[in-house]
């Protein structure tokens, strides 16, 4: 179906991030680096809490599909990127690169409406823990689930298939490390006012609007916090609550810095660190701050590593 193309490309060529300076050598290095802390933290995660009795928790299960779709997203991007650094090809097939960009925009999508989930289950968590089991049982769990990585992926199916459906020309060299949807736009040679208006409003739903309903959320819980008379129970709620927090600052900050500031103020090098940020920097620290502010998590580690003994 995509074949059909007014110019019938077969191929794009991606530009990529490096060359063959030293300098650049270190920083492919660097980021083969943190892409292996990205694999294995996040793989770690999983397995932890699959394994784990104690982590077997709504809480827990969100943060395994969280861990899931960052381990997808690092492996969707940034392998090809070092294919072709190390062979010197530059070359992606047309079905490849709608490929990528369906799986990095699907993947991306679903993490956005699962962040705003999970602050829902914190919510509940501080402000109605007496009905914590009731209304986070195991359905609405697994539903929340399912709707976010639903709704990514019909997104990205829609926004993948009309944007390869329209006819390219001229050079095919997109000035990214993968099939970015910026990109790959620029390429187009027809009419996308109506695409990139579609674009937009998509966005302003998967960021905006979950970063107000995640604000929203912890107006409530700061509230419910401040009406609590144990420090310790104070401290207990932020300390739940901070590795959320902090996972959507990174994450929705290095959205907004890719696809929210205006067209005139965007150069290819600010695209491609910014995606390089919510692409693999993002996806390495999530288990990191998972695991260093969440005592349950930090605890199955040690237990796994044989050392709970040790700190005891």
């Amino acid at each position: 179906m995509w074949q059909r193309n007014k110019t019938s490309v077969v191929y794009f060529i991606l530009e990529g991030l490096f060359d063959d300076s030293l300098t650049h050598v270190f920083l492919f290095s660097l980021t083969m680096l943190v892409f292996l802390v990205a694999v294995s933290g996040n793989a770690l995660t999983i397995l932890l809490i699959c394994a784990d009795p104690r982590l077997h928790k709504p809480m827990y299960f969100l943060l395994s599909q969280l861990s899931l779709m960052d381990l997808m997203h690092v492996s969707t991007t940034i392998p090809k990127m070092a294919t072709n650094y190390l062979s010197g090809k530059k070359v992606i097939s047309f079905v490849g690169c709608a490929t990528q960009h369906f799986f990095y925009l699907s993947i991306g999508s679903a993490e956005c409406l699962l962040l705003t989930l999970m602050s829902y289950d914190r919510y509940v968590a501080i402000c109605h823990p007496l009905h914590y089991t009731i209304l986070m049982n195991r359905k609405v769990t697994l539903m929340m689930a399912v709707m976010s990585w639903l709704g990514g992926s019909m997104i990205s199916l829609i926004l993948t298939v009309t944007l390869m459906h329209f006819p390219f020309c001229g050079p095919r060299n997109i000035h990214h490390f993968y099939c970015e949807l910026p990109a790959v736009v620029k390429l187009v040679c027809g009419d996308v006012t109506v695409y990139e208006t579609t674009v937009y409003v998509t966005g302003i739903i998967l960021i905006l609007l979950p970063i107000l309903l995640v604000a929203t959320s912890y107006v409530f819980i700061i509230h419910s916090v401040i009406q609590m008379r144990s420090a310790g129970s104070k401290r207990n709620a932020f300390a739940t609550c901070s590795s959320h927090v902090t996972v959507v600052s990174l994450y929705f900050g290095a959205c907004i810095f890719s696809y929210m500031r205006p067209r005139s103020q965007r150069t290819p090098l600010q695209d491609k660190v910014g995606s390089l940020i919510y692409s693999i920097i993002t996806p390495s620290l999530n288990p990191l701050i998972y695991t260093l502010r969440n005592k349950d998590v930090a605890k199955a580690v040690r237990r796994v590593l044989g050392r709970d003994s040790i700190s005891q």
